[in-house]
């Protein structure tokens, strides 16, 4: 995407300490972060979709 974790974080409304937990799995979003991630990946199309599954598993995405 381009983003750094902060501007990524900006973007959804959260903070980069947020973003990090999830990354290292020690946290998951809430359903509306869910929203607002899944909301931006699907601007970016094929690619939105790739980074979404890479993420995130079915059952969080409501697959």
């Amino acid at each position: 995407m381009g983003l750094t974790q902060e501007k990524f974080a900006a973007k959804i409304g959260v903070t980069f300490p947020t973003i990090n937990r999830w990354e290292n799995g020690r946290a998951k979003p809430s359903p509306l972060a869910m929203e607002k991630i899944m909301a931006m990946l699907h601007t970016l199309g094929d690619r939105g979709k790739a980074l979404l599954s890479k993420y995130f598993a079915e059952k969080e995405l409501g697959l």
